[in-house]
């Protein structure tokens, strides 16, 4: 009896001690895969920031592409049709000018301040748009435009140098662009800098059309 006793004790002995390897392997190969995983994320992480640097570079470099150009045509500004190439950093030149809407025939007049708060009005709906866009964007919420405050107000940084219905005007023209780009996640009409959005001025061109008076 002692011996079978023996006998079973060692082999119950061994079935635990081949159950403790079987384990330790199970834990060992558990953190191999964990270590693998964690280097495959810290490599996506990686290629994702270089992908982000790359964007941003190539932002600046259209930023830059496009000073050039504008410093190309002339102190005066002035293009063949008559019309201003409005720089988005650039004070307007001193004078009286004509400030006209996209299809419509009549204009408004202004002198270069009032000039120069129009295009602040457009330059800040796209700042405050992409600020509103993003934020809905992240909250999970309908996106809209119109639903916000800021934009049926329309009268962030307004100055009474220019209508108050011009200033409105041109600023829910900046903010309709700069939410679409806040929320969509896109830079159709901007680009950023650090965290901050600015409108593109060939965009900023289209929307403002200044004309010597």
């Amino acid at each position: 009896m002692k011996s079978i006793d023996l006998k079973n004790l060692a082999v119950v002995a061994a079935v635990g001690f081949i159950s403790l390897l079987g384990t330790g392997s199970i834990a060992n190969a558990q953190s191999t895969q964990d270590r693998k995983m964690q280097k495959r994320q810290e490599k996506i992480e990686q290629q994702r920031d270089k992908l982000d640097h790359k964007r941003i570079q190539l932002q600046k470099q259209r930023h830059t592409e496009w000073a050039r150009r504008s410093a190309q045509i002339g102190s005066s500004r002035v293009i063949s049709s008559g019309y201003y190439t409005v720089d988005p950093h650039t004070s307007i030149t001193e004078g009286r000018y004509r400030v006209y809407r996209s299809g419509n025939s009549g204009y408004y007049s202004t002198d270069n301040r009032g000039a120069d708060l129009l295009r602040q009005a457009v330059n800040e709906g796209y700042r405050q748009g992409f600020s509103a866009g993003r934020s809905d964007r992240n909250g999970n919420r309908m996106g809209g435009w119109s639903r916000s405050n800021i934009y049926r107000s329309g009268t962030v940084g307004y100055q009474k140098n220019v209508d108050r219905g011009q200033y409105q005007y041109y600023f829910r023209e900046g903010f309709r662009r700069g939410y679409e780009d806040g929320y969509y996640s896109t830079m159709r009409y901007g680009y950023r800098s650090g965290n901050t959005a600015y409108l593109l001025g060939s965009i900023l061109n289209t929307i403002l059309n200044v004309a010597n008076q």
